[in-house]
């Protein structure tokens, strides 16, 4: 099920994409990413309201919410740098440059979760690498 999920993703991050560089046109980058954010705050507070998830707020421990702070500063950081990125260049090669955070995602998850970095994740890693290259320039 997973993999449905990590596909639907993948197309509404690229759906995200389209539609920003549609609306960020004569928008300041950075009003168009708080309004970006509000709208998905109030979605991701009605879908826990809606599978009663908002139940578990309580059992969250400290450094649970440390880290989905930082997770969560780290994602407005990412959204302001792309928005202002969609606006002054082509969104191709901007969100091309932007997903090879999954080289640096991989990267950073062998150096601080300990996930193996196997011949084929290496090979894979350096294609993707390969690839933002050659759209980039």
């Amino acid at each position: 099920m997973w993999i449905v999920y990590a596909l639907l993703g993948a197309v509404f991050a690229a759906l995200t994409s389209v539609l920003a560089k549609i609306g960020i046109e004569n928008v300041n980058s950075h009003l168009a990413t708080a309004i970006r954010t509000a709208v998905v705050l109030v979605l991701a507070w009605m879908i826990v309201w809606m599978t009663g998830a908002h139940q578990g707020v309580k059992a969250i421990s400290t450094k649970s919410w440390v880290f989905l702070c930082l997770s969560g500063a780290a994602t407005g950081l990412s959204w302001f740098c792309f928005y202002k990125a969609i606006q002054i260049g082509d969104v191709s090669r901007v969100t091309a440059l932007d997903k090879s955070s999954l080289v640096l995602t991989i990267l950073f998850a062998a150096m601080f979760l300990g996930e193996p970095l196997s011949a084929k994740v290496v090979i894979g890693v350096l294609l993707i690498t390969i690839g933002t290259l050659i759209m980039m320039f």
